[in-house]
């Protein structure tokens, strides 16, 4: 049989279900057999060898692999558990260490990589991704991608493995979910053990001194990766999740490096830093720079310090290279990380230190005047000498002074510095500067500059505390021996404690650092004292500890350590996320704060979040009914800030932006008994502002306190007698009515006649030209929607709530006489307090459902269906009692109020009434600009004669004086201009028709 041809046979088997165990490992041993990775133990199923020919099994390995993962294993796993034979499995993926030496065991683990990553993860593959990233490591599939003889697809394999190795731990990290992963598969372990293989991969390298002239770029190539990957950050790490490459391998280095490493170790490395892209490079060069050890005292002149700075020193010439300006390329990179990354002075020691080079005995003065050009360059510049930081202007100083005293007294270099006018210049900007301490930057450095030329300048100003003027003196101290001459064999003895110079320096330190507010206490030993005999007696100590005074009590509270364990809530990008914060949790007391802050949270970003996903797909619409819910039970529990004016704002804005879902859902909940009044306030405010904003009205602006005189918070408080919540539409119904009456006062005056009208023309005073100012308070105008106000105003708006209000009147008036033989508090009364009957809610029923009307009145279903309905609702409620608790006056004194004279209208409420009456006008206003009121004359005259007749009643009985309930003041105002306007606009309207209603009466 051809080996191909068997080869097939097999994998074709293993795809199909197989009959029996004994076959399974038949088909699974042949394989392996042919590869040398079949376990002794397991040769006895190997019944039926394959030919050996190990090309043709690894070219179907990775076929082999998928079918293991997705058919035998999840089949197979008990069966092959009972007889030990798992193992055989596990060879396919990651073969044991008695294979690890064969050059087929890496193919295997390579393909392994790539097989698991394609197929969806499961607990056995994760399993077995833990085993590869332990067994065969980064440079481990790096010897079997090279180690071939063929030369043409090996480029490709490494690409495909560094991708597969980079992205194992984000593909287990999304598989499990909530679940625990390995240790070793989280992101920061994965990739510390990443790079600490990385530099494994490099050592074993430069071990074998003939490798190919291609293999460094394939380091290079892994490593711009983990660039791209972030593995190489410009600070060191904070969190666990993050990794840092030379942070894990800069002690190896260092350490193989000192234990006399071959020179071929650094010379890879500096082929691989010329090997990166130049944006690339200075981001590792910069993450090099920030993972070098740090003196604790940047300026500390320590024989152990100098030691340690040239050991830096020396592990950046040996792994990066020289930085003189033969290395051109390598200059262009390092010195603008130098330059304009903000650095210490410790890092200035090493920085100049490398530059002179500390590995060899004479100092390198090509590379130090190249690096002292490029540093007065940036010194002496005026937007670095104005707008630099304290520390930076330190920074550069140090590296200045440092460049400077590695030079010969007298060197061309520094004469020709100290002559330059830059530098001139510079010292005269540093010397104009406002603040002291920068200014003695520039001073230090002149005096070291013309000390090293040979010339003599002395400030004298450099003793004292304060000012800069202790790191100054540091610095110059400092400059008296150079780190490059001193030897590191002084770091295999103990740190030496510090020397006399930092303690001075450290106390210098603190005491310039010490805040002025706290002075120190000075005691004085003094012998007689003329108060001594006022010397208390000593008691006996308490057993219990002082009590906290209540400003200890707040600092304990506003310390942050300790409340590690408080949540810190993400806010929501999605509207499902905030519908579970909007969601009540039930928490207990202790969670109190946790569940205010998930209330702010959702309240802060409900309103812009739902606004932003009003054209995104169909999210708004399947969560808009639970937002509702969520945002109409919420309760002000926790006192919040603006609590009722942001759920007013959010609600607003899913009606705006949803009203097919929203609107209807309120509608609902509004006619249950299970919500407060002030929660069915949020819900018509909801409908009437969402109405408008979707019609294109604006908001009525509220009213500003005349006062400028108050604080912000009492100016809040009166800027109107009750809560915006309560006011907002009453004030936009007496809008509305206002324009109504004006409207008819201007029709009167048109049809006047003509000497009456010239008459008034004589006597009426000339209106003057004004300005017309722009006004200081409008709200923004609302967005254009997908959905037009008058699409959805009949059926999701208007509709709805009369025809859910005449069947809850019906329910109520219903139980009311089911219960009407009853005495005292077991009698039901649908007009009680909080119910939606009651005048306090039924008034502002009747005004959401004007601005409804108003916002509506262009739809086409409005003169034929929305305004007769509305017109009947509210002469019914003006006319006929909803409630018995009305009809027996029980309020007023029972029988003898019921039937006195001038009843009906009159035992309404005053502020139902003028509701009702508000929205008969603007009904009456609608039908007069739709058509003059053609058709509620022609089609509704009944309704029209009726709303006459009432509208004429209720003012007739207000001019003679007649008191109303909850009448007085405004009130009653209102109550007169309602009844008129209703009067006067029926009047008009009938008056145009009435000889075409003659048939209709």
């Amino acid at each position: 049989m051809d080996n191909t041809l068997g080869t097939r046979d097999v994998v074709k088997q293993l795809r199909l279900p197989v009959g029996d165990i004994t076959t399974l490992l038949a088909l699974l041993s042949g394989p392996l057999d042919c590869l040398g990775l079949l376990p002794p133990s397991l040769r006895k199923y190997n019944v039926n060898p394959l030919p050996d020919d190990a090309t043709q099994v690894l070219r179907h390995i990775s076929t082999i692999q998928q079918a293991i993962l997705q058919h035998i294993f999840p089949t197979w796993e008990t069966a092959l558990a009972g007889i030990s034979a798992t193992s055989i499995l596990e060879q396919y993926f990651c073969p044991d260490s008695f294979s690890y030496a064969l050059s087929s065991s890496g193919d295997v683990a390579l393909s392994a990589y790539s097989t698991i990553l394609s197929v969806p993860l499961s607990g056995y593959s994760i399993r077995l991704l833990e085993r590869l990233t332990k067994e065969y490591p980064v440079d481990r599939l790096h010897r079997a991608t090279f180690s071939g003889n063929g030369t043409s697809k090996k480029d490709v394999l490494w690409e495909d493995c560094v991708r597969n190795i980079a992205a194992v731990p984000a593909k287990v990290a999304n598989s499990a979910g909530t679940n625990s992963i390995p240790s070793s598969l989280e992101q920061g372990n994965y990739f510390t053990s990443l790079s600490v293989r990385c530099e494994a991969l490099i050592s074993s390298l430069a071990a074998n001194a003939e490798h190919e002239s291609g293999v460094v770029s394939s380091v290079v190539y892994l490593l711009v990766k983990m660039v791209n990957l972030g593995l190489l950050p410009s600070s060191p790490p904070t969190l666990p999740s993050q990794a840092s490459f030379f942070l894990a391998t800069l002690p190896i280095i260092r350490n193989r490096l000192d234990g006399g490493a071959s020179e071929n170790y650094s010379k890879i490395w500096a082929e691989v830093f010329l090997g990166f892209p130049s944006i690339a490079l200075q981001t590792v060069l910069t993450s090099l720079f920030a993972s070098l050890r740090r003196l604790d005292a940047p300026l500390d002149g320590s024989a152990y310090q100098r030691a340690w700075v040239k050991r830096e020193a020396l592990l950046l010439d040996r792994l990066v290279g020289r930085l003189s300006p033969d290395n051109e390329e390598l200059c262009e990179t390092a010195i603008p990380v130098i330059l304009g990354r903000n650095w210490d002075e410790s890092c200035a020691r090493i920085f100049v230190c490398w530059v002179a080079g500390p590995q060899t005995h004479d100092i390198d003065e090509n590379a130090l005047g190249h690096f002292l050009q490029e540093i007065v360059a940036v010194w002496s510049s005026p937007d670095h000498v104005k707008h630099s930081l304290l520390a930076r202007h330190q920074y550069f100083t140090a590296l200045l002074v440092l460049t400077v005293a590695y030079f010969k007294r007298n060197s061309p270099e520094v004469s020709g510095l100290a002559q330059g006018g830059s530098f001139i210049s510079g010292v005269s900007l540093y010397i104009g500067h406002m603040d002291p301490s920068i200014r003695r930057c520039g001073m230090l450095a002149a005096e070291v500059v013309a000390g090293a030329a040979g010339k003599k300048l002395n400030f004298d100003d450099w003793e004292g505390a304060g000012d800069g003027k202790p790191w100054a003196r540091a610095l110059r101290d400092l400059l008296r021996e150079r780190a490059v001459d001193f030897n590191t064999s002084v770091l295999e003895q103990e740190e030496p404690l510090p020397t006399k110079e930092t303690e001075k320096l450290s106390g210098a330190s603190s005491i310039h650092e010490e805040s002025p507010g706290h002075s120190p206490v000075l005691r004085s030993n003094a012998g007689y004292d003329s108060d001594d005999s006022l010397t208390g007696y000593a008691s006996p100590a308490s057993s219990r500890s002082a009590s906290p005074t209540p400003s200890e009590l707040d600092d304990i509270e506003k310390d942050p350590t300790l409340n590690v364990t408080k949540k810190k809530l993400s806010r929501p990008v999605y509207l499902v996320q905030l519908g579970e914060l909007l969601r009540s949790s039930g928490v207990q007391q202790s969670d109190a704060a946790l569940e205010a802050d998930r209330i702010e949270m959702a309240l802060s970003c409900s309103e812009g979040l739902i606004r932003k996903k009003q054209f995104f797909g169909t999210e708004l619409e399947e969560n808009a009914a639970n937002l509702a819910y969520g945002l109409i039970a919420l309760n002000n529990t926790y006192n919040l800030e603006n609590f009722d004016a942001r759920r007013q704002n959010a609600l607003v804005a899913l009606v705006a932006c949803c009203p097919r879902k929203t609107a209807p859902c309120l509608v609902d909940e509004f006619f249950k008994n299970q919500y407060n009044v002030g929660q069915r306030y949020v819900m018509l405010n909801a409908l009437a502002l969402g109405a408008r904003e979707t019609s294109g009205l604006a908001h009525a602006p509220l009213p500003q306190f005349p006062s400028k005189l108050l604080p912000a918070s009492l100016h809040r408080k009166y800027i109107t007698s009750r809560g915006p919540e309560t006011s907002i539409l009453p004030a936009i119904m007496g809008d509305l009515t206002r324009q109504a009456i004006q409207s008819s006062k201007d029709n009167v005056g048109e049809s006047a006649p003509t000497l009456v009208r010239e008459r008034r023309l004589r006597i009426q005073k000339p209106q003057m030209v004004s300005e017309i100012r722009r006004p200081e308070r409008l709200n923004e105008p609302a967005q254009r929607n997908a959905v037009k106000f008058t699409e959805v105003a009949a059926e999701f708006f208007v509709g709805p709530l009369v025809n859910r209000f005449w069947l809850f009147l019906r329910d109520e008036q219903m139980r009311e006489e089911r219960t009407a033989h009853l005495k005292g508090r077991q009698a039901y009364y649908g007009a009680g307090t909080g119910l939606i009957l009651n005048s306090l809610v039924l008034s502002y029923f009747l005004s959401t459902l004007g601005v409804l009307l108003h916002a509506s009145r262009n739809a086409p279903e409005w003169s034929a269906v929305l305004g007769p309905d509305a017109l009947e609702l509210a002469v019914n409620i003006g006319t006929r009692p909803v409630s018995r608790i009305e009809d027996e006056g029980e309020f007023d004194g029972g029988e003898g109020t019921r039937n006195q004279e001038g009843g009906g209208p009159m035992q309404r409420e005053a502020s139902v009434l003028q509701s009702a009456l508000e929205l008969a006008l603007v009904i009456l206003e609608g039908y007069q600009e739709l058509d003059e009121g053609k058709s509620l004359c022609l089609e509704h005259t009944a309704l029209l004669f009726g709303v006459g007749e009432w509208a004429g009643a209720v003012f007739s009985r207000l001019d003679k004086g007649e008191r109303v309930q909850g009448g007085g003041g405004a009130s009653e105002t209102g109550l007169q201009r309602a009844a008129a306007g209703v009067l006067l606009k029926a009047d008009n309207i009938t008056s145009k028709w009435r000889r075409s209603m003659i048939n209709t009466i």
